[in-house]
């Protein structure tokens, strides 16, 4: 029973850490102990005392003993509300993860503008903190500095957090240059089937890394002295894959060509990332790389990650259900098109601006305003394809979208085992969604949505589709632990209330 009480307030501690944007690091400055204590505080590890409550509920501004919330996050919804005005998109979040495993290859100070505080960054924060990385929000909690040690401490792993990300995968590329032998734990990360890591280690033995695995734990042993003899070709097209190989190559002491990369957006911002290390990489944007490396690579460097084009077509689909018109700016256009061009045959009424230039200086933007449209089921199916095709995390939005359509939409979401699957929890909310099989699904619409209370899925953005029928939906509905939306989106609650929405926050008390 104690060992629960402890487990508790670590749970409430970290939460109130988490919120006010500071790291473990920070956290221990400010009561004057070590990061590893809050650690085993956090995990529920360590004897705590009221008086040490207090002083953590002082430091962080929050009321840990008396506020007393605790367990998972839910979201009240009262739907039928139009939104209205502009917001922004934020910066991805899969490019925000692969520069914090990036910066494991650079020996200086790395930072990284408008990083996306979102649990899964969280999550990486927490297993570099622990292998003794430090860690700090800079400009008031917009920015993020990066600062490794001479040598990192594996053994200190936080296995936990490890396994609550599947990003962590991504650790094997540059870690494979720093040290001979490491263990990581098994990835984690949406429930989306069955995913092996082989296209990984397709491409990573040819740079000396072998893999074990045993009792929840990759066993990695690295032969130096291996390098490409001839282009590496990788047997999947995936974007984590892709980077892997990338940061593998990034400290080769010589050329590696890539084949059949991802050109995909969270890829072009980790080679304007490697290039701003000093590591060229030439076809950036194709399906060949070639990545001239540099061995040691000890500079200070100030990165600033594109917009999240998902996030993007998530604000895009929220417009369309609720029948608003919305301004969305900061839309990495070159990564939308083809949604746009679909949508466009549907008949979406909207506008885009002149292209401009991101914060990275490579990255197309444009503000793009949508309007109540009358929208028509495509004649073709909705399916992904790598880039240029259409975005494969882009795929479930088209099920409420379609939803509203007059007619049937036919969607194949080949990549994934699940995910279609999920889709169907649509239907709770009102909607007529056919699952033809694992990765198929025929969606019948429009759809008068109702209000519903259910369990948030456990994949990203079928999760978030749901909340954005909840929001078209007449009445109240209750989404139930959404940490897999905080997962991949910062305050997306908060920010649909700023155009419109009313969405309320509540835990269980």
């Amino acid at each position: 029973m104690a060992d629960d009480y402890l487990v508790r307030i670590g749970k409430l501690i970290r939460d109130a850490r988490q919120h006010r944007g500071w790291t473990q690091t920070q956290l221990a400055e400010a009561l004057g102990t070590s990061q590893s204590a809050v650690n085993r505080i956090e995990r529920g590890n360590q004897n705590i005392s009221l008086e040490m409550i207090a002083r953590i509920g002082e430091a962080l501004d929050s009321e840990i003993v008396s506020l007393g919330y605790a367990g998972p996050m839910h979201l009240r919804v009262v739907g039928r509300r139009r939104l209205s005005g502009a917001i922004d998109v934020k910066t991805s979040k899969n490019a925000c993860v692969a520069l914090l495993c990036g910066s494991l290859l650079n020996k200086g100070r790395t930072v990284l503008r408008r990083v996306a505080r979102i649990e899964e960054v969280f999550r990486l924060l927490e297993v570099l903190n622990s292998i003794g990385v430090r860690t700090r929000w800079i400009n008031e909690g917009v920015d993020l500095e990066i600062v490794p040690p001479a040598e990192l401490d594996m053994d200190a792993i936080d296995a936990e957090a490890a396994r609550r990300t599947r990003s962590i995968i991504m650790f094997l590329g540059p870690l494979l240059h720093r040290m001979d032998t490491f263990r990581l734990p098994y990835a984690g990360g949406c429930d989306l089937g069955t995913r092996t890591i082989e296209p990984h280690m397709i491409a990573l033995r040819r740079f000396g890394l072998d893999i074990t695995a045993t009792e929840g734990l990759y066993h990695a042993v690295v032969e130096g002295t291996t390098s490409p003899d001839r282009p590496i070709v990788l047997t999947e097209r995936g974007d984590t894959v892709t980077e892997n190989a990338l940061l593998a190559a990034a400290r080769h002491d010589g050329v590696t060509v890539i084949r059949n990369a991802s050109s995909n957006y969270m890829v072009q911002d980790l080679c304007f990332f490697l290039e701003a290390l000093g590591v060229r990489v030439d076809g950036v944007g194709t399906t060949t790389l070639t990545v001239h490396g540099i061995p040691n690579i000890d500079v200070d460097v100030d990165y600033s990650p594109s917009e999240d084009p998902v996030e993007a077509m998530s604000l895009l689909a929220a417009a369309v259900v609720t029948e608003s018109e919305l301004t969305i700016r900061r839309v990495p256009i070159e990564f939308m098109e083809i949604e746009l061009a679909v949508l466009e045959e549907m008949g979406l009424d909207h506008d885009r601006s002149a292209e401009y230039a991101a914060d990275n200086g490579r990255t197309r933007l444009v503000d793009l305003t949508v309007r109540p449209s009358k929208l028509e089921a495509p004649i073709d199916k909705i399916h992904p394809m790598p880039f240029p095709g259409l975005n494969i995390d882009n795929v479930p939005f088209f099920a409420a979208i379609a939803a509203v359509a007059q007619g049937k939409t036919l969607i194949h979401d080949w990549v994934y085992d699940n995910r279609a699957i999920y889709l169907t929890d649509l239907n709770r909310l009102g909607g007529r969604l056919q699952l033809l099989d694992p990765h198929r699904v025929l969606v019948e619409g429009p759809t008068r949505w109702r209000a519903a209370e259910m369990m948030c899925p456990p994949a990203l953005r079928p999760a978030v589709v749901v909340l954005l029928a909840m929001m078209a939906a007449e009445g109240t509905s209750v989404l139930r632990n959404v940490y897999v939306i905080n997962r991949g989106y910062e305050e997306l609650a908060e920010r649909l209330n700023s155009v419109g929405a009313q969405i309320e926050i509540f835990r269980d008390i």
